[in-house]
């Protein structure tokens, strides 16, 4: 189990806005971001190695999962470059068959994946570090994802459920964490 990121006063954060397929300005951003580190520190190097937290919802979210989903050797599972393929082409690869397990307490760093909750009115946020210390926060990264990018009136509410530490099922109604935003003004 991991704690809070604690390294002085500093902690890196990247935070990436939602906005639809608006995604690919920072697909671009991250992708030369990438390149240069590579040319750097090496063609391993990955976004999620320099950053102790990564945040977004809707699409942003969808980019975080992308950055810091594992593969079977605990690496990124996707490059930064692999993020505008997948906007342009609208490509189901965001979660290959393998990764389908992926849970929110395996990101390869910290991760703030922000919903809005439609039942119980209020924001439910998703981070590594409540999966870790709440077992019903360690959803699937797919229905993360699904729930962040689900923009009423473009998109249907995801439902799901995960269990607590007592077995006892918890119930998610899921959409875009944008809409907090919205209902707070």
């Amino acid at each position: 189990m991991s704690s809070p990121p604690s390294y002085g006063s500093i902690v890196t954060v990247l935070s990436i806005d939602g906005g639809g397929v608006r995604g690919i300005i920072p697909g671009t951003i991250l992708a030369s971001l990438e390149e240069k580190l590579q040319e750097l520190d090496g063609a391993d190097a990955r976004i999620a190695d320099y950053f102790d937290v990564i945040a977004g919802t809707s699409t942003g979210g969808l980019v975080t999962a992308m950055l810091t989903a594992p593969n079977d050797q605990g690496r990124p599972l996707f490059a930064a470059k692999d993020i505008n393929n997948f906007y342009l082409e609208h490509c189901p690869k965001i979660f290959p068959p393998r990764s389908r397990c992926s849970r929110v307490n395996e990101t390869i760093t910290n991760v703030v994946i922000p919903t809005f909750d439609i039942k119980l009115l209020q924001p439910i946020t998703f981070s590594r570090y409540d999966a870790q210390n709440d077992v019903s926060k360690n959803a699937l990264l797919s229905d993360v994802c699904i729930s962040t990018s689900a923009a009423p009136t473009y998109l249907p509410g995801h439902r799901f459920q995960t269990t607590d530490k007592d077995g006892k099922p918890r119930e998610f109604n899921l959409v875009d964490g944008g809409v907090a935003a919205l209902l707070s003004d």
